[in-house]
């Protein structure tokens, strides 16, 4: 069965179990301090325009996610979010659970706008007293969102503008960053990322690495004492070097936007098969996640040649179900959905 419902559903790309297996009888320092670390980090370094950025490595995004967000804010401030954001529906309660406040704010096609995130700030600031409220000192972007969407340079610049007046950090979820980096859609870098962020995080997990996230620290604020957080956390791992491997095997040579860009182009030929069919989108992606809305006998039909993923049940009776393609997925995989499309 082709597995179209998630982009980690696979282990690992041959270059990185290579270099594993090829390591496998090297012994090095624990804990993220070893020379496969820092050489990893240097390699993502070459990508962020000469910016002074400090990289840790963690093994998992919820986890990344409440450990930044925990790092970085005091016991009374609180990180905005889209209401459709993974902090708000997809972790638990993790970063309420380290004491934060979410503001979930209307999302437009999954994104935050400047002008929504400058309201919620302005109520804050415009309250006197205002000590009696939550402080919102974050901003928790995904890039791309939720539903595959991306920001623009354009918008996060003026996101990032709005941060600056207010005194917030601008931190970026990356679970999905290749993705989204290599969208024919996308006109943002790495570079860029780095010098409109205060931290963000680059995914291994569903890019092409058995396990593990880069945390990208380009404030030095936000640098203080981050691997105390990273051990009281559970997000100090004791081989470390089993993290740096991987991204250097991901970074060097440019493998990881060679993957993920592969992947978008997949997605894109699945995105034609739709609509050709006339199946109309819930939303409009131009990364590896695709949202479309069928009908039940589509659903049955789709679901004898592959597995995808319900996302809502439409008021109509339609579901909106969402396919998504990775780093591993099959050029014949694709073309067997592709058939199954047209058939409908």
């Amino acid at each position: 069965m082709i597995r179209l419902n998630n982009d980690y559903n696979r282990g690992a790309h041959p270059a990185v179990l290579e270099l594993l297996q090829k390591t496998n009888d090297e012994s090095y320092p624990g804990y993220g301090e070893d020379a496969w670390c820092e050489k990893a980090a240097q390699e993502i370094r070459k990508y962020l325009g000469g910016q002074d950025a400090q990289i840790h490595f963690m093994t998992g995004g919820t986890q990344v996610n409440f450990t930044v967000i925990a790092a970085a804010l005091r016991p009374y401030q609180g990180v905005i979010s889209a209401d459709t954001g993974h902090i708000q529906n997809h972790e638990t309660g993790s970063v309420e659970n380290t004491g934060h406040k979410i503001h979930a704010l209307p999302g437009t096609d999954g994104k935050l706008t400047a002008q929504a995130i400058e309201k919620e700030a302005k109520k804050y600031r415009d309250t006197v007293p205002n000590d009696h409220l939550t402080e919102p000192r974050m901003v928790f972007l995904s890039f791309p969102s939720e539903y595959g969407t991306i920001y623009s340079k354009e918008e996060l610049t003026a996101i990032h503008r709005v941060c600056r007046e207010y005194g917030m950090y601008l931190y970026v979820d990356g679970a999905r960053l290749g993705y989204g980096l290599g969208s024919e859609a996308c006109d943002v870098t790495l570079a860029d990322l780095a010098a409109l962020a205060d931290v963000f995080y680059i995914g291994g997990t569903k890019c092409g690495a058995l396990f593990g996230e880069a945390v990208v620290i380009c404030n030095p604020v936000l640098r203080d004492h981050f691997r105390s957080y990273m051990k009281q956390n559970g997000g100090m791992l004791a081989k470390g070097w089993l993290l740096g491997l991987q991204f250097y095997a991901l970074f060097k040579d440019g493998l990881y936007f060679e993957i993920t860009k592969e992947a978008d182009r997949k997605a894109m030929a699945l995105k034609e098969a739709f609509t050709k069919k006339q199946i109309p989108f819930y939303i409009e992606s131009r990364t590896n996640q695709q949202f479309v809305i069928l009908d039940r006998d589509q659903m049955d039909r789709l679901a004898e040649v592959c597995v995808f993923q319900p996302d809502a049940e439409l008021e109509d009776g339609r579901t909106c179900v969402r396919f998504c393609t990775g780093w591993s997925t099959g050029q014949e995989e694709v073309e067997q959905v592709v058939q199954a499309v047209g058939a409908l």
